[in-house]
């Protein structure tokens, strides 16, 4: 390598090492990552993130007490009150095993800047040195807020597989109308992710149908960035690495999605089980934040700021804005059938009385419509420039189209 020395730069993250090659940088030596990432502008580099582990299995969880002993002496435990009933009992015995320390907190429920700040002082009198988030995404991004606040390292361990959220570095903060309000971003990817499969099957199907939503929008959402030029998560243009990864997990859902959730319906758990699952947290995950998104993450930010939505899951919301992307990219009528037979079958939504509107009116449309194309960068990102009219037309003829087949 020492031909081009001048050509290459080491970045340095805790536990992370990227080597990229810009122009601009002209010499070799270290350098602090969000100051070169601004002088670079990343105008032409590809870059993709990743948890520094993946664990998957199942039984995971009791490795989560060795996994912090390399990163700390002791760890702040965040979950719900449901996840707490459930595992504590088994998570404090294998921090005991390992002779390590664990203060348990619980999570109020909503992830927002008050309940981040709650936990950021109860870790901080903890005294404790790494933050462990087990449950669902919301959980999870709370977790996520309090490393961030503190600067500890974080171990994931999701107890649904519904979401996206586990191996990215974002945080997705809501107000206390369960609106989305801001993303906040950790300064590099949590440092492990464990997925306990045993955990995860067991939950309501609903969940892993509703990460399948979620999953399956990637290779779509990424597609158009890369048609676009829209950069990722990491300020990057999505690598043809990203890209394949999103390829995949589209494929590995169609082939092994409905059988998944057959399995987890009986209580099994199989190989259509373990693929499903680490499509829809790890491909997906790697596949949208360093892919990036488009339409379908764009409208639920619209959805959410309609009450009728409240209680659809993230994914089941994005499933559906799926769907409104593939008519405003132009898609012919056998491919819509195609995946739509498919969200029949698997039970994903397609009309908006699915997501709980009894009453989806024109006024909800454009609701809808006008609060995403005001609220929702993504949408920028589609090849074909989106205006709220064409929109609202794209949502109608969903609506039109998912009225025949439900029949």
């Amino acid at each position: 390598m020492s031909e081009h020395k001048n050509h290459w730069k080491q970045l340095e993250l805790p536990h992370h090492q990227i080597w990229t090659y810009s122009s601009v940088y002209g010499q070799f030596g270290r350098s602090d990552w969000a100051h070169n990432v601004k002088d670079a502008k990343m105008n032409n580099l590809r870059i993709l993130g990743a948890p520094s582990r993946y664990i998957q299995g199942q039984g995971a969880i009791s490795s989560v007490p060795e996994i912090v002993s390399e990163l700390a002496s002791s760890a702040f435990v965040l979950a719900d009150a449901v996840v707490t009933g459930l595992l504590k009992e088994d998570v404090a015995g294998y921090f005991e095993d390992t002779g390590s320390k664990a203060v348990f907190s619980q999570f109020d429920g909503e992830c927002t800047r008050d309940e981040i700040d709650r936990q950021t002082e109860a870790a901080r009198r903890s005294g404790c040195e790494a933050v462990v988030g087990i449950g669902g995404g919301k959980t999870i991004d709370t977790a996520k807020g309090v490393s961030l606040s503190l600067g500890l390292p974080i171990v994931i361990v999701p107890t649904i597989a519904s979401n996206d959220a586990p191996t990215s570095r974002l945080i997705v903060v809501y107000d206390r109308q369960h609106r989305i309000s801001e993303v906040l971003k950790l300064p590099k990817n949590p440092d492990a992710v464990v997925v306990d499969t045993k955990i995860v099957a067991a939950a309501p199907p609903r969940f892993l149908v509703a990460g399948i939503g979620d999953a399956i929008s990637k290779k779509f959402e990424a597609g158009q960035c890369a048609l676009t030029g829209a950069r990722n998560f990491f300020d990057g243009l999505p690598t043809m690495t990203a890209l394949t990864l999103c390829d995949s997990c589209y494929s590995i859902l169609r082939r092994h999605g409905i059988k998944a959730v057959d399995a987890v319906k009986k209580g099994l758990i199989d190989e259509h089980v373990e693929n499903t699952v680490e499509a829809t947290v790890l491909l997906s995950g790697l596949g949208f934040e360093s892919g990036g998104l488009a339409l379908a993450h764009g409208l639920t930010r619209g959805l959410t700021a309609q009450p009728e939505a409240q209680h659809s899951l993230h994914g089941e919301l994005v499933a559906w804005g799926l769907l409104v992307q593939l008519i405003a990219e132009g898609r012919d009528r056998t491919f819509l059938d195609d995946i739509m037979s498919f969200y029949l079958t698997i039970g994903l939504p397609m009309r908006l009385s699915d997501l709980g509107f009894s009453d989806p009116d024109a006024r909800v449309v454009s609701g809808i419509a006008e609060t995403t194309k005001r609220e929702a960068p993504y949408v920028a990102n589609m090849e074909r420039a989106l205006s709220t009219a064409r929109l609202i037309d794209c949502i109608l003829e969903l609506e039109s189209i998912s009225s025949e087949l439900s029949v």
